[in-house]
């Protein structure tokens, strides 16, 4: 242990005339600058046998030579770190996948034998990460829950099921891919979106400026958590379709009592803005590198659009991408978006863009509004809305991101006599880009990665 000592003060020394000053990671003494008095705290760390996040230079859980080795490389460049992948991202929402995976790995227990993901050709894919990489994807977004086991039987029927554990999994297969890992953060039990934005029973007696403070707490150890389990996002939602709040009340709440917040109406909406302050000063700390999403889904009413960005403007909201949804069955034609993309890029000009979900039918409509005799409700009428879509999105230079929403819907194998024991959603979602009738990747997933080929 002595010798081991002396070793790591001969490498401190050789390194007591560099110094990186105002610098972030690294920093392990918060003193304001990345140096030899760093170096001496986590060689002091490590023989302790002590652990903190910050002194995880590498993000991989644990305390080690490596990290020495990486910190070193900071002090030596001076403190520079390599400049955040800055797009453009394609992938999609595969929240779902471990779920799947792991009914197709019952299924072969009873027998079953067809239950995989297959590539177009019907080959098996063996790990659905590594290969949508290998098709041109380089990033993928997993959603987290609060916790889910307070969800309806409805809703975790429907696909909620994501808590910390599952989110460390599938965040850490990502990364470990390659691929740029997008967390989106529900802060609710149960589905948050428009319609609801719950808060989460745990936190239903707290009251305002409490919740402020559960939601940095939550949001920081969420993503120490993360990091720690190799998963570090590069990309993170505060919040899932916030278009009119977030948290606005436990389950149950009179509705005249739920704190949403409407254009026209001032009500709630410093109160919101102090909860995203709040969230994103958690990940300003925990992942300096990583990019703020701010994800709504007016697009349809650019009016509400533009007055929630505003309000995000006016109140020194901090955050750096303008995150929306859009699906042509909720939200109309190429058009009605194309008209959103102008007014935001246009008023809000140092902030990029991301469609943070899209979707379309491959087989039977979904949603309100049909768009069949556009896009013909097949394999071919997907794909040719998903060139469609990027071709009208490419001239946006400041739009760096699409994501498919549940591209890895694939049922195929999990029914029959089997059907309620291993089928994994209450009702089919035909808007993925497998299909449940063959198993087989439809031709769209191969189209998305036409939009980061610049």
């Amino acid at each position: 242990m002595r010798y081991l000592k002396s070793i790591f003060m001969l490498l401190a020394l050789a390194l007591t005339a560099v110094s990186a000053s105002a610098a972030q990671h690294g920093d392990i003494n918060n003193d304001g600058e990345v140096g030899i008095s760093d170096l001496n705290a986590l060689i002091d760390m490590i023989l302790a046998d002590e652990y903190t996040a910050e002194a995880d230079i590498n993000a991989d859980g644990e305390l080690n030579i490596s990290d020495v080795n990486a910190l070193i490389s900071i002090i030596l460049s001076g403190g520079e770190q390599p400049e955040p992948y800055n797009g453009p991202v394609v992938g999609g929402d595969i929240s779902m996948l471990t779920k799947y995976e792991s009914h197709q790995r019952m299924a072969l227990r009873y027998g079953i034998t067809n239950a995989h993901y297959y590539d177009v050709n019907g080959q098996v894919i063996n790990d659905v990460i590594t290969w949508t990489k290998q098709q041109g994807w380089n990033a993928a977004r997993v959603r987290l829950f609060v916790n889910p086991a307070n969800a309806s039987v409805a809703d975790k029927g429907q696909g909620v099921i994501q808590n910390l554990d599952t989110v460390k999994v599938l965040g850490r297969r990502i990364k470990e891919a390659g691929m740029q890992f997008m967390l989106d953060f529900h802060y609710s039990d149960s589905w948050a979106d428009p319609v609801k934005q719950y808060t989460p029973a745990e936190w239903a007696n707290l009251d305002d400026e409490q919740l402020t403070v559960k939601i940095y707490e939550y949001t920081r150890d969420c993503l120490r958590a993360l990091k720690a389990a190799g998963a570090t996002p590069d990309y993170i939602q505060t919040g899932n379709e916030i278009s009119y709040g977030m948290l606005w009340g436990p389950v149950g709440t009179p509705t005249a009592n739920l704190k949403k917040c409407y254009m026209g109406d001032e009500a709630n909406w410093d109160r919101f803005a102090n909860l995203l302050k709040a969230a994103g000063r958690a990940c300003r700390e925990e992942c300096p590198n990583a990019k703020i999403i701010l994800h709504t889904e007016r697009v349809a009413k650019v009016n509400i659009l533009l007055n929630f960005y505003n309000q995000m403007r006016n109140k020194q909201v901090d955050y750096d991408i303008i995150g929306l949804s859009y699906y042509p069955y909720f939200h109309g034609d190429l058009a009605i978006l194309a008209n959103a993309l102008n007014n935001v890029s246009n008023s809000y000009q140092d902030k990029d863009i991301m469609i943070v979900e899209t979707g379309y039918s491959y087989h039977y409509k979904v949603g309100d509004i049909d768009y069949s005799s556009k896009w013909p409700l097949t394999a071919e009428g997907q794909r040719q809305f998903t060139a469609d879509l990027i071709a009208r999105l490419k001239p946006y230079t400041r739009l760096k991101g699409l994501f498919w929403w549940f591209p890895e819907a694939n049922e195929y194998g999990l029914g029959g006599s089997y059907w309620s024991t291993l089928h994994v959603n209450d009702n089919w979602y035909n808007a993925g880009l497998w299909n449940h009738e063959t198993g087989r990747a439809t031709p769209a997933l191969y189209e998305l990665k036409s939009f980061v080929e610049r």
